[in-house]
């Protein structure tokens, strides 16, 4: 086992709380407000989602993916990077655009005439961090290119296939208000993101303070190795408790997406693979408010950025003018009793 192993090995729930206070500290450096967008961006970084099932050694889990809707300007990118400062990890930004090609993200084969042979030539997706800058503007075959990574950490370049590190959490930015030239998530794709955020004006007082703002003195210096953030991430899933009625509230607030009374409002509910997104994403916020166990309300708070890229609206409810927001709250939530 190496140092850096064997440290993060000694890491205590105490010592982790500590890390990310200290993470959350550096990326204030540079943001100033936002604090339920860096809350849940470190909530997805640190949680334990299941993919597959095991094969050999090596356990199929990883970081919970997210996807970050807002109008332009309003530091969505900036506090992706920040963030990024704080690991000693690999970064890579791609800037998506309707040219983009599936071989510009992924990699491809290339001859070369010297060998007479094919060699591969990987692309940005092989880093710890992957940031998808306005996704939504590459056509969806492009777009495409992300979901074996996403799901199955691996990327097939002809005929082989390479597994990516771990860490690799895939962060990405959409804007909601323009139209032309941009092109919806398909379903599939959508549904690995772990949870969706959508990012908010600030205050009247939290504007003023950016307006002072010395950005372009300020720095942000590396807190957390790749293997920490491993061990961070396993020492939540195996220390935060989470009783048998907390499994049973999620699969009901779940099974409530797809019930007959919200039939005229939802055509597809959230599925199985969103549960475990759920229970996964419950424990590290029941951890990041100091505590052991995970209660109702550390579900509900992660509940409507998991379910609201999920559920798909019908016509009556998109008519009438009717959010995901609050179908979930004002539907699902009142129709499922607190245990």
């Amino acid at each position: 086992m190496s140092s850096g192993s064997a440290t993060a090995s000694l890491l205590k729930l105490d010592e982790a709380f500590g890390l990310i206070q200290r993470i959350e500290g550096e990326i204030r450096n540079v943001i100033v407000g936002q604090d339920r967008l860096i809350a849940r961006l470190l909530i997805a970084l640190f949680s334990k989602i299941p993919y597959s099932f095991k094969r050999g050694e090596i356990q199929r889990a990883g970081c919970a993916h997210v996807l970050l809707e807002g109008v332009p300007g309003l530091a969505k990118t900036l506090v992706i990077m920040a963030l990024s400062n704080t690991i000693r990890a690999r970064f890579q930004r791609i800037q998506f655009t309707p040219d983009l090609l599936p071989a510009d993200i992924v990699g491809t084969r290339i001859y070369d005439a010297a060998s007479k042979s094919f060699r591969i030539e990987k692309g940005p997706i092989f880093a710890h961090m992957i940031l998808a800058d306005e996704i939504n503007r590459a056509t969806p075959k492009t777009q495409s290119a992300l979901l074996e990574a996403m799901q199955e950490r691996q990327v097939t370049i002809g005929e082989e296939t390479y597994s990516l590190e771990d860490p690799f959490w895939v962060t990405a930015t959409q804007n909601p208000v323009e139209q032309e030239g941009v092109y919806a998530l398909p379903e599939a794709q959508a549904d690995r993101f772990a949870m969706k955020i959508k990012v908010e004006y600030p205050s009247h007082q939290e504007e003023l303070n950016i307006l002072r703002s010395k950005l372009d003195a300020a720095t942000v210096e590396p807190i957390i190795r790749t293997d920490q953030v491993i061990q961070v991430r396993e020492l939540v899933s195996r220390e935060i408790y989470v009783d048998e009625k907390i499994e049973e509230y999620i699969v009901r607030l779940g099974r409530a997406t797809r019930n007959s009374n919200v039939q005229d409002l939802i055509l597809y509910g959230i599925s199985p693979r969103a549960y475990q997104h759920i229970l996964a994403l419950s424990r590290t916020a029941a951890f990041f408010s100091g505590r052991e166990y995970v209660i109702p309300a550390d579900v509900k708070g992660v509940a409507v950025d998991a379910m609201r890229h999920r559920l798909v609206r019908t016509l009556r409810a998109e008519a009438e003018n009717i959010s995901v927001e609050e179908i979930i709250e004002d539907k699902i939530f009142r129709a499922v009793s607190i245990p």
